[in-house]
C-alpha cells in the first residue's frame, strides 16, 4: 500500500484525449487525497460507446471536448491509500461508480441521484476519467468486490448496472415476453438480467450475426437478424431498446400489446420522427427512458457473485494502456468484438 504523504500520489500515467483521434498516454497530476477520498490502483477499464464517440469526434452527444481529458468511466482496481475519514480500507478490491451526485438536491434525496443536475461523471469531459494507473475518487463512489469477481474483470460491473437499471425501469414481471433491440454488451447484459428475473420469452434483435450468436449462447429464446428476417412479433409485454437506432425503436414499439411498456436505454437521438404515438395512445403503451442507474451496483455485484450473470463471456479483447488508441478502434475495426477491456 502507499503512504498518503508519498510523492507517488502527485502524478499518474493516463490516456488523455487532446482532440478527435488524438489520444496520448502521458503523466497527469493527481488531485490531493481528501479526508473522504481513496486512491485506487486501477486494474481494468472498459471501452464504452461514449469513449469511442469522444475519440472519433471529440464529442458525445451534446458534450464537447474543450480541454485535454482522461477518458474512461468503467473501471475497477484496489484501494492503495485512504483519506483520514474514508470508510474503505487499503487493500480492498473495488469497482468505481463514475457518476458522483451532489447528494442534497430533491432528486438525490428521493433516491434518483442519476438525474441529479449537479452531478459530474469521471471520463465525461472536462472531468478526468479512469483510464489511468491510479485515480483519486470519493469513498462514496466505490463498491467492494467480493473474492469471486477479480478487479481485472470488475470494470464490467458498470455496464451491468446499466442493464439492471434498464430492467427495473422496464418493470419486468415474471413471465413477460420481452424484446431487446441491440445485441451489444448492454443488450446482452439486459438479456441475462431479464432471464434471472423470470422473463417468459426473451427475443434479441441485431444486424450482426456474431452478436446474435453470443445472445444464443447466453440462452435467449430467439435471436433475430432484422437486416435479413422480418420482425414477426406481436403482443409482447416489454421492449428494451439498447441499439440507439431510431428504426429499431419504431419497429419494436409496433410489436407491443395493450398496456405494454417500452424502455429506451440506447443513446437516443435529439428528436425522433415516425414515433407511432397514436398506436401508443390507443393501446396505452408506456414509453419511458433509462439514464445510467440509481442504486444498481450492489444488485449487479450480487448477480455476478451468484453466478447468474457471466461477465467473462462478453470480453472479446484486452489491450494495454499504451495501446489505448487501438482499443478504442477495436469494436469498429472488428465487428465480432463485444466488450474490450484495457488492462491498467
Amino acid at each position: 500500500m502507499i503512504d498518503p504523504s508519498s510523492a507517488s500520489l502527485r502524478t499518474t500515467t493516463a490516456a488523455v484525449l487532446h482532440g478527435a483521434g488524438d489520444i496520448r498516454v502521458e503523466s497527469v497530476p493527481l488531485p490531493p487525497l481528501g479526508e473522504h477520498d481513496v486512491l485506487v490502483e486501477m486494474r481494468s477499464g472498459g471501452i464504452c460507446g461514449s469513449d469511442m464517440h469522444y475519440f472519433a469526434d471529440g464529442r458525445n452527444g451534446s458534450n464537447v471536448l474543450t480541454r485535454p481529458t482522461v477518458l474512461g468511466h468503467e473501471g475497477a482496481g484496489v484501494v492503495a491509500a485512504a483519506g483520514r475519514l474514508a470508510t474503505v480500507a487499503p487493500g480492498t478490491p473495488v469497482v468505481i461508480e463514475p457518476a458522483v451526485p451532489c447528494g442534497t438536491c430533491p432528486s438525490c434525496r428521493n433516491g434518483r441521484y442519476n438525474v441529479c443536475t449537479s452531478s459530474y461523471c469521471f471520463g465525461s469531459p472536462p472531468t478526468n476519467g479512469l483510464f489511468a494507473e491510479r485515480v483519486v475518487v470519493p469513498d462514496s463512489a466505490v463498491h467492494t468486490l467480493p473474492d469471486s469477481i477479480p478487479a481485472e474483470l470488475g470494470a464490467l460491473i458498470e455496464p451491468l448496472a446499466v442493464a439492471v437499471w434498464a430492467v427495473e425501469r422496464a418493470q419486468l414481471r415474471p413471465g413477460d415476453r420481452l424484446l431487446i433491440t441491440g445485441a451489444g454488451p448492454i443488450g446482452l447484459l439486459v438479456a441475462q438480467v431479464a432471464m434471472d428475473r423470470g422473463a417468459g420469452e426473451v427475443v434479441v434483435t441485431d444486424v450482426n450475426d456474431d452478436r446474435l450468436a453470443a445472445a444464443t449462447r447466453l440462452g435467449v429464446t430467439r435471436a433475430l437478424n432484422v437486416a435479413r428476417d422480418d420482425l414477426d412479433l406481436t403482443g409482447l409485454d416489454r421492449l428494451i431498446e439498447c441499439s440507439g437506432t431510431p428504426a429499431a425503436l419504431n419497429s419494436g414499439l409496433l410489436t407491443l400489446g395493450p398496456a405494454a411498456r417500452a424502455t429506451v436505454v440506447g443513446q437516443a437521438t435529439p428528436a425522433l420522427d415516425g414515433l407511432p404515438l397514436a398506436f401508443l395512445q390507443r393501446w396505452e403503451i408506456d414509453l419511458v427512458t433509462a439514464f445510467r442507474y440509481a442504486n444498481a451496483f450492489p444488485t449487479a455485484i450480487a448477480l455476478v457473485d451468484a453466478g447468474t450473470v457471466d461477465l467473462e463471456r462478453l470480453v472479446t479483447a484486452r489491450y494495454a494502456l499504451t495501446d489505448i488508441a487501438q482499443a478504442l478502434r477495436a469494436p469498429t475495426t472488428d465487428p465480432s468484438n463485444l466488450k474490450v477491456l484495457v488492462e491498467l
